[in-house]
């Protein structure tokens, strides 16, 4: 059995969900009235999304559409940073969804912060985006993981390879 247990603290987008959500809401564009005979559209990379819309209107019923599909499939919308609407070609709007993955180095020191100030006997190491957090009870891990749930932080927090 090993002496120490650890877990790591990463923030991610479930990539299968998010394309189920996006699909979702290209279809309810697809059957809804107001948006027959309308340019409106859903474009998607591994980091983003782009919607295209015919007035901010549209674009402000099709982000509420892909919020809603997202957090029913449970992808928080902390994962989303919204660019500002733009005009784009033959009098369209376009906006820019990217995706934050991954915890940044500067924003870790918060949670680094949180955890060492709760005077856990834990240790916390950043690693490729990501923190491990390691100590010899599970208890004390399991408290760790209480205390980052409780934080109103700025990306969405996952807990994977718990041993």
């Amino acid at each position: 059995m090993p002496q120490d247990f650890s877990f790591d603290v990463v923030s991610q987008v479930d990539a299968q969900e998010l394309d189920n959500a996006l699909n979702q809401a290209r279809k309810e564009i697809a059957g809804r009235f107001d948006f027959k005979n309308t340019k409106t559209s859903i474009e998607s990379t591994d980091k983003s999304i782009t919607v295209v819309a015919d007035d901010e209107l549209k674009m402000k019923n099709v982000i509420d559409m892909i919020q809603g599909r997202a957090s029913k499939r449970g992808i928080s919308l902390k994962a989303f940073d919204y660019g500002k609407v733009e005009p784009a070609a033959q009098g369209t709007f376009r906006q820019t969804i990217a995706i934050k993955t991954g915890i940044p180095k500067d924003k870790s020191k918060i949670l680094i912060d949180a955890i060492k100030g709760a005077k856990l006997k834990v240790q916390v190491q950043y690693q490729d985006e990501q923190l491990r957090v390691s100590g010899k009870s599970k208890d004390d891990l399991q408290r760790a993981q209480q205390l980052l749930r409780g934080l109103d932080y700025e990306l969405p927090l996952q807990f994977i390879n718990y041993r």
